[in-house]
């Protein structure tokens, strides 16, 4: 009995695994041979998407807590992929996009796995609402978030504050935006940049799977966005405003520094540009027009210019003067309106007459200044400008988008140095009123002017807020009290005095104290009004105030505009007098 009920069910055992196993091959036979296309395309509509959620960028507020900036909700349209047998003509009129322009975005796209190919950028609502309602029609297409900026002030204070932008080829082989996805905004000029690490924060990312028209099915996962942080810049946004419209139209730059702390105050650089046309791409035609302007909007005049200082050099040269015993308070010469030495002559702007030390400085003798740059050298003029941090940058180059210009602070040994060329006495005397190979930028001359003014404190320039208070940096140069009381003094002399070149700075305000100068372009005993504008000169202006307890200088620099006493020292009185009373109303 028990033999045959196993044979019995035995073979009931077998029938039943065949008759399994058959079923099974039906069943495979039906999914990939009867119905292999049909799952086959039906699998492949699910598709595993990384969709980056942008990091909101961190604010950027003035000294008084004024946002500067703003974050503001942007949509691009973007593509999966692995979409295939895509309609470029139709998708192009859709977005309103050249096809030639398309197919490439498309053809760079094809090694991306996960992450989808930008389309455009910047969409509108209209936009927005046009492509969803053809969807269908284009698998894969999709509309997806972006944070972007609005700078707030426009053009005011744009070569301090920057425009940020979609990643540089430099900075997409640079080891500081490692991980950065190439949809991500990032600085590309001025605080932007120099800041960007602090303000762009982290993106998150979100794994989805979706169908084929590009709908979520369901979320795989998720990493939140860090948010970037808030940076307090040092510059007064009002202060800057005043500063930009002093200039009423002519080129030029202007630094404004707190001689207490060196923080930077204002800093302008005209004609400037409006950050909001770059953050999303800048138009051709813009692009084009701020190219070909022969004014240069785009160059931060203030960092990346270097001018001949002229007579704003008489200060530096004069402390040196005093130092070094080369002259005192009771010191003269003869002005005749020229020093003759050899077959060369050497221009004084006018005849002065008997000099002393108090009236070259007031109505800027040359020939006074000629002498004592004979006796001191070149080396020892050198010396002292370099003391004051003439001929080296300022440090406020705002890293790979404003490449900060150090100037010439020239010597024999910086002539010899290229050429092997001889330094000649003439080019000494040409040294000690600013002209000749020195150059400076507005940003030295502002911090030349503080030291000046704080008595040879060396307080490092920075553009944060607070940037300098747990710095310990600060220092004194080795000049002796007296030899600053002494061209202070000339210098108040300068802007309150009659007879003083720099007289259109007098403030019923505040009491100033300045220095004029007007830096020769081509050298030529031509009058400069009687010049082409291109070859006019140019016009500089130092300053500080309150003259008896300083808290802020000025470098002010009209390019071709002549006398610096009637054109930059009017603008540099109007910028501190908006300070002053600006302090007053808080």
């Amino acid at each position: 009995m028990n033999k045959e009920y196993f044979e019995k069910y035995s073979s009931l055992t077998i029938f039943i695994v065949m008759l399994l196993f058959f079923t099974l091959v039906l069943r495979i036979y039906q999914l990939q041979i009867l119905k292999g296309d049909q799952y086959r395309e039906a699998a492949n509509s699910n598709k595993i998407r990384v969709i980056t959620l942008p990091a909101a960028r961190g604010i950027i507020y003035d000294r008084n807590h004024v946002p500067l900036v703003k974050n503001e909700s942007s949509y691009y349209a973007s593509l999966t992929p692995e979409t295939k047998n895509i309609d470029t003509a139709g998708l192009s009129a859709l977005l309103n996009l050249d096809e030639k322009k398309l197919i490439a975005k498309l053809k760079k796209g094809e090694s991306y796995r996960f992450k989808s190919i930008v389309l455009k950028e910047g969409l509108t609502f209209k936009d927005v609402a046009a492509i969803e309602a053809r969807r269908s029609d284009f698998p894969g297409l999709m509309v997806e978030p972006n944070l972007t900026r609005h700078y707030l002030f426009n053009s005011i204070g744009s070569h301090a504050i920057g425009y940020i932008g979609r990643m540089t080829l430099r900075q997409m082989q640079s080891a500081d935006y490692d991980n950065i996805t190439p949809e991500t905004f990032v600085g590309q000029w001025a605080a932007e940049e120099f800041y960007d690490k602090e303000l762009r924060g982290s993106a998150g990312e979100k794994i989805i799977e979706v169908d084929a028209l590009g709908r979520q099915l369901k979320l795989i996962g998720q990493t939140k966005p860090k948010m970037g942080n808030d940076i307090t810049l040092s510059i007064d946004i009002g202060l800057q405003e005043a500063a930009e419209k002093a200039f009423k139209g002519k080129i030029g730059s202007m630094v404004v520094v707190n001689t207490r702390n060196g923080e930077v105050l204002a800093l302008v650089s005209l004609p400037t540009f409006d950050p909001n046309d770059f953050v999303m791409g800048i138009e051709t035609d813009k692009w084009k027009a701020m190219h070909n302007d022969k004014r240069h909007p785009l160059l931060n005049r203030a960092l990346q210019s270097a001018y001949p200082p002229g007579s704003v050099f008489k200060p530096v040269v004069a402390i040196a003067a005093l130092e070094e015993g080369i002259t005192d308070v009771n010191s003269g010469t003869q002005c005749k309106g020229s020093l003759e030495f050899g077959k060369y002559s050497f221009g004084c702007w006018k005849t002065h007459g008997d000099v002393s030390f108090h009236k070259a400085m007031i109505e800027s003798c040359d020939v006074f200044y000629y002498e004592i740059g004979r006796r001191l050298g070149v080396e020892r003029i050198e010396k002292y400008a370099r003391m004051f941090g003439l001929g080296t940058s300022t440090g406020l180059g705002l890293r790979h988008g404003v490449d900060e210009k150090d100037g010439t602070m020239p010597s024999a040994k910086w002539k010899k140095k290229p050429e092997k060329r001889q330094w000649f006495l003439g080019e000494t005397l040409s040294a000690s009123i600013g002209q000749g190979y020195v150059s400076v930028t507005p940003a030295q001359v502002a911090q030349m002017t503080a030291m000046i003014a704080n008595e040879g404190v060396i307080m490092p320039t920075t553009m944060l807020k607070d940037g300098n208070i747990n710095n310990n940096m600060a220092k004194r140069l080795n000049i002796r009290p007296e030899s600053f009381d002494v061209v202070k003094n000339t210098m108040y002399a300068v802007v309150n005095e009659e007879r003083g070149t720099g007289k259109d700075a007098k403030s019923s305000v505040v009491k100033i104290s300045g220095k004029t100068g007007t830096a020769q372009v081509i050298a030529g005993r031509l009058k400069s009004e009687k010049q082409k504008a291109r070859f006019r000169d140019h016009a500089w202006f130092i300053a500080y105030a309150p003259s008896s307890n300083p808290e802020i200088a000025v470098a002010v620099i009209v390019e071709h505009g002549g006398h610096g006493g009637s054109t930059a020292a009017p603008i540099a009185k109007e910028v501190i007098e908006a300070y002053f009373k600006g302090k007053a109303n808080k």
